[in-house]
């Protein structure tokens, strides 16, 4: 039965990360009923397989369309749809699954390896220590500004302000919403990423002769293999990126998409060849998808030893650990330590059958993007708009995705990153909810904590590299400019 019910939800989870907007917590609150009744095992194998799967297929429709199929999967954008229209589709594929898969089975296995070090680890993690961690988010600004840190700080501010939208935290009343009562839960982050990422990039294949995406090469599917052989010629940047992803995933709140954003900026920041991201560079590809999957094992870790969701999925799933009559914290890891257990099965085993589901899926899908455009773009509209409006059924939500939309492609025209405004929208909120917390507890007396110190130490080795990387660049360009200045 528990492997019945891990095969169905791989499959529902693979069709709903293609479609983007609907997601993998929507998804877990309207299976939740269905496992009424049912054994624990069995009903995690059902919810966690869908759920990682989700994740795992979101990545498709980024480098396929360039549209985002989970807020998760945005940074798959950045370098797996450049190399879709090199005509490279099956190779970022493959690239993509195999990652994911030994992302996943790295995120399974952190799991394991902290059972029995839960309790002293989450006990000296708090609201100062989350805030550092935010801060340290935001410090990769540099690396995911395309060469143009001025234009990526502004972006990245705008994106705060943008997070500000809402009820305020502390004083309980409207702030910038102009009177509009779907702007008091805040501007969400799926119709923002649709319309900034996959939106801007439809509407600018319309604008572009031929009103359709074109490729400059035919889709080359016999780089699977060439895909995969890849991933694992990057075996270290595969691991390194699987551990920023399950060490932030453990941290309650910060969510996939900051992981994912922060593991690609720290690949961009060691690659020998930084000047390819963003332009189709596998080692994006590979960073992007290896913390796909891994952060899923770490977000279980709070979940499971605390009851603290350490993201908005983790909070569905907690609903259901309730439902089934578990009580996270000790219970877990001693009277049902085989529940615990299976739930790293669940992660891995979900994992293979999705990359063996997705390596006979890949020709067909990659297939797509020979499709004239007069009959993609009107799909593919037609799906930007549903995931915009399926995030909280509201038709306000369409006018914010078209909205971004509009951003996104004046952004594209005028070279302005778009990545550090979903950064700063993602951290904003967080940021300020952190800040406020630590210093009603602790005052200034937060900024010396063991944790928090070591924190400042990263920012500012990390600011310093960035800077004497900027100085080299720019010594070597001038040390160019002299030399040709001379032979001319």
């Amino acid at each position: 039965m528990s492997l019945l019910m891990l095969l169905i939800g791989v499959v529902i989870g693979f069709f709903v990360g293609i479609l983007p907007g609907l997601g993998g917590a929507v998804t877990l609150a309207l299976l939740i009923p269905v496992t009424y009744g049912m054994d624990p095992v069995p009903a995690f194998s059902l919810l966690l397989g869908m759920y990682v799967v989700c994740a795992i297929a979101g990545d498709f429709t980024s480098i396929l369309f360039g549209i985002p199929g989970e807020p998760t999967s945005a940074a798959m954008v950045l370098d797996g749809y450049p190399m879709n229209k090199k005509g490279q589709a099956g190779r970022a594929l493959g690239a993509s699954l195999s990652s994911s898969a030994v992302g996943a089975i790295f995120g399974a296995l952190v799991l394991m390896a902290l059972i029995p070090v839960m309790r002293p680890l989450m006990l000296g993690i708090s609201a100062p220590e989350l805030f550092a961690a935010g801060l340290l988010g935001l410090t990769f600004i540099a690396a995911l500004s395309a060469g143009s840190i001025h234009k990526g700080v502004i972006m990245a501010a705008v994106g705060v302000l943008i997070a500000l939208v809402g009820i305020d935290p502390n004083l309980g009343i409207p702030r910038y919403t102009f009177d509009n009562l779907h702007l008091w839960e805040g501007i969400g982050i799926v119709p923002v990423v649709v319309g900034l990422l996959g939106g801007a990039e439809v509407l600018q294949t319309m604008l572009e002769k031929g009103s359709g995406p074109k490729q400059t090469a035919p889709p080359h599917l016999g780089g699977i293999m060439v895909g995969v052989k890849d991933s694992f010629r990057n075996w270290w940047l595969m691991l390194r990126t699987s551990a920023i992803g399950a060490g932030l995933g453990i941290l309650p709140g910060l969510g996939g998409s900051v992981s994912q954003f922060v593991a690609y900026g720290h690949a961009k920041q060691t690659s020998k060849h930084p000047e390819e991201f963003g332009n189709g560079s596998i080692e994006g590809v590979i960073a992007a998808g290896s913390t796909t999957a891994a952060k899923d094992g770490g977000a279980l870790v709070p979940t499971i030893a605390f009851g603290i969701p350490g993201s908005a999925s983790m909070a569905v799933l907690l609903g259901a650990f309730l439902i089934l009559g578990l009580n996270p914290g000790p219970e877990m890891l001693t009277e049902q330590l085989d529940v615990t257990l299976s739930l790293v099965w669940i992660i891995v085993l979900s994992t293979l059958v999705a990359v063996v589901l997705g390596a006979l899926l890949i020709r067909p899908l990659a297939k797509l993007t020979s499709v004239s455009g007069k009959l993609l773009v009107p799909f593919l509209i037609a799906m930007l708009t549903i995931g915009a409006f399926s995030y909280k059924n509201a038709v306000e939500d369409i006018w914010v995705m078209l909205a971004f939309l509009a951003i996104g492609v004046v952004a594209a025209r005028f070279k302005w990153p778009r990545i550090p405004l979903l950064l700063g929208l993602v951290l904003g909120e967080l940021l300020e909810r952190y800040f406020m917390v630590s210093y009603a507890l602790f005052e200034w007396d937060w900024l010396s904590r063991p944790g928090v110190v070591l924190v400042e130490v990263a920012i500012g080795a990390m600011i310093l590299l960035t800077a004497i990387r900027v100085a080299r660049k720019k010594r070597a360009a001038r040390k160019v400019g002299q030399l040709t200045g001379g032979l001319v």
